[in-house]
């Protein structure tokens, strides 16, 4: 029997107090083990040593299946070690076997609020509300208090963009770990900067309306117009333009119209647009 504050063994008459009710307050994360399993021998002290250094952030719930069957039974436990995170009474997470620590380190720091998480919130409130700066200066002092929260790096990167400093914004996405580079606030925010970059001394959009009105066919004017459309956040006009352009053009820019609705279909995430448009574009490409 451990006599951590951070560890509890579980039965069926104190699971509903201990778990359930008790993960409305701080998530708890239980083990389903056995006495005869080896890997949840190894994976035990593991687990313990990790309640005791996140210290109240989370409790670890240990389920013996050989004396709570029934528990096992309710949750399927069909191999051992299986381990569940709870949070606010319901299962929200869950691996199995004996995972290494850095492992079960990042599956916890998912789901576990950090302090400079808070930091991070208040960062993006001032990015809201136009003060860059002071959102800079935020994330910098959250990056200084908490370097491995990759929460703060995410944000940092938006705040560069915002800011013009896209080069740092694009070094700051380019350092994060593989696994964190296909979150859609990553995919956004190079989407976004990918469009801002084609800008570069480009005419206004008075200027290329009027070379299209001028000549019907000029491709990089319809490419351009398509871009500020973009950056201006008048996605469905852009990509009914880039759709026109793809339908008169497919070389132009060595496919960029197709490129670019690619580009704008990230920025857009799961906004119906997306399904529309990239039905019209497959149409166009077949």
């Amino acid at each position: 029997m451990s006599t951590s504050p951070y560890i509890i063994e579980i039965t069926k008459d104190n699971y509903q107090t201990d778990v359930i009710e008790r993960s409305a307050q701080v998530p708890v994360l239980v083990d389903f083990w056995a006495p005869w399993c080896q890997p949840c021998k190894i994976l035990m002290p593991v687990l313990a040593n990790l309640a005791e250094q996140y210290g109240e952030k989370f409790i670890l719930a240990k389920i013996n299946t050989e004396e709570e069957q029934e528990l096992a039974a309710q949750f399927a436990i069909r191999s051992i070690p299986t381990v569940k995170l709870f949070v606010n009474g319901q299962p929200v997470d869950e691996f199995a076997g004996a995972l290494p620590e850095a492992d079960i380190r990042k599956f916890l720091d998912q789901h576990i609020p950090r302090e400079s998480d808070a930091l991070v919130d208040q960062a993006e409130q001032f990015l809201l509300q136009g003060a860059i700066d002071d959102a800079l200066a935020l994330l910098k002092q959250a990056k200084t208090a908490d370097p491995a929260n990759s929460n703060i790096d995410i944000a940092l990167a938006q705040a560069y963009a915002a800011s013009g400093n896209a080069e740092k914004a694009l070094e700051i996405a380019d350092g994060l770990p593989a696994d964190l580079q296909e979150k859609p606030e990553i995919r956004v925010l190079r989407g976004l900067l990918f469009f801002e970059k084609q800008l570069e001394n480009a005419p206004s959009e008075a200027a290329l309306q009027e070379r299209l009105d001028r000549d019907d066919n000029d491709s990089e004017a319809r490419y351009l117009l398509a871009v500020r459309q973009v950056v201006g956040q008048r996605y469905e006009d852009a990509a009914q333009t880039l759709l026109e352009l793809m339908r008169r053009d497919r070389s132009f820019g060595d496919d960029a119209a197709r490129k670019a609705l690619l580009r704008l279909f990230d920025i857009l995430g799961d906004d119906p647009l997306v399904h529309r448009y990239r039905s019209r574009m497959m149409s166009l490409i077949y």
